[in-house]
């Protein structure tokens, strides 16, 4: 289903305010509340990926950076 037309894109970062094309994405999971096998994915344009890690990276949050192409989906 399409609302408004084709996208123009398949990744955006997921910074606020940001509609760059993504090339990374962010696997993150937070261990207090996900289980071992639960991750979430955030999104990263070049100008962006060390920002959003390094916010991730200080509340010790295990993560991994790949390639979007790498991501299921």
């Amino acid at each position: 289903m399409s609302l408004g037309g084709e996208a123009s894109r398949r990744f955006e970062c997921s910074r606020a305010a940001c509609t760059q094309e993504a090339s990374w994405g962010i696997q993150w999971r937070n261990p207090k509340i996900h289980s071992e096998d639960r991750r979430k994915t955030w999104l990263a344009c070049d100008e962006h990926l060390s920002m959003l890690r390094d916010f991730l990276e200080a509340r010790s949050f295990p993560l991994t950076v790949v390639g979007v192409s790498e991501l299921d989906g």
